[in-house]
């Protein structure tokens, strides 16, 4: 990114952006420094058969232009496809009580702001937009709908969202797929807590049925990088349990442990063909777009 756009992403922090208050404000803010800083946005939709170009209109798609074209000609052009079909996009939320970790910004204040910013690209580009939230099982549901009410909606429904109760979010996803009736394009924020090989034999359930699967795993950095300089007791948000640690348990174990959950859900997601972008709290909303994107490109190539 140009050094523009990295002044720009200073007021794309998420603590800087929670004092917007608004949801729809913070997407719209988000969407305009990805806009900002690239030249499109990722689209979450399906590829479709290339059919012809049109001259640009003001209020098309940044997204469907043909840079190469307008390279050459320093005209723009759009590109058209045949059959286009407004993609279901399926949000899914982790509100489990895990991600009420973290500050300033909460997990799920990152969460809530990453998907109401998937949300708004999503309705610029005329998805059926849908949005799923899940503790220990499916709390709160909207189905895909291209109404012009869809964003409004799933907004809403963030804008309430809370840590609730603890989690099986290996069993939660499995049971997902009464759920989605729709078959598209599904994206998980999710801390991941849980045994890695469960929630990966769960995620091919969904792959199994046609989903793609796009998952943005939101850590504190205190999580990533523990600073416990003494004898600490710790209690588990979600089971209350609590354990006694000692600096040296963290400078080893936890660390060795963390790496090796953090290979197995990459390897598993690999295998199984699902986009996984670890994201920290502290992470300017549209890095995160951006590195999602490069992560697109990459594997295209």
């Amino acid at each position: 990114m140009s050094g523009a756009s990295n002044n720009y992403g200073r007021w794309l922090k998420p603590d800087v952006l929670a004092r917007l208050g608004s949801l729809d404000l913070i997407a719209r803010t988000v969407v305009d420094g990805v806009t900002h800083g690239m030249h499109r946005s990722p689209n979450f939709g399906h590829s479709q058969d290339f059919a012809e170009y049109r001259a640009y209109n003001d209020g098309d798609d940044l997204r469907f232009i043909d840079w190469n074209v307008y390279a050459r000609s320093d005209k723009m052009f759009i590109k058209r496809y045949r059959g286009e079909t407004n993609s279901a996009v399926n949000l899914l939320l982790d509100s489990s009580a895990s991600m009420g970790y973290g500050s300033p910004i909460t997990k799920l204040d990152y969460a809530r702001y990453l998907l109401a910013s998937l949300a708004y690209m999503g309705h610029r580009q005329k998805d059926a937009l849908g949005l799923i939230t899940i503790d220990e099982g499916v709390r709160e549901q909207i189905e895909p709908t291209s109404r012009t009410d869809s964003l409004t909606r799933v907004l809403g429904l963030l804008d309430k969202s809370d840590a609730g109760n603890g989690t099986s979010l290996a069993k939660t996803i499995e049971g997902l797929g009464v759920h989605l009736t729709r078959r598209g394009v599904v994206v998980l924020v999710s801390d991941l807590y849980g045994d890695a090989v469960d929630i990966i034999a769960a995620l091919q359930t969904l792959t199994h049925l046609g989903h793609e699967i796009v998952i943005f795993r939101v850590l504190a950095t205190e999580e990533i990088n523990p600073t416990v300089k003494n004898l600490s007791t710790l209690v588990d948000l979600e089971t209350s349990d609590k354990v006694i640690v000692d600096p040296e348990f963290i400078k080893r174990g936890y660390k060795k442990a963390f790496g090796e959950h953090t290979e197995a859900l990459e390897q598993g997601c690999r295998r199984l063909g699902i986009d996984l972008v670890n994201v920290q709290t502290d992470q300017a909303l549209d890095d995160t777009l951006h590195q999602y994107i490069q992560f697109r490109e990459q594997r295209a190539r």
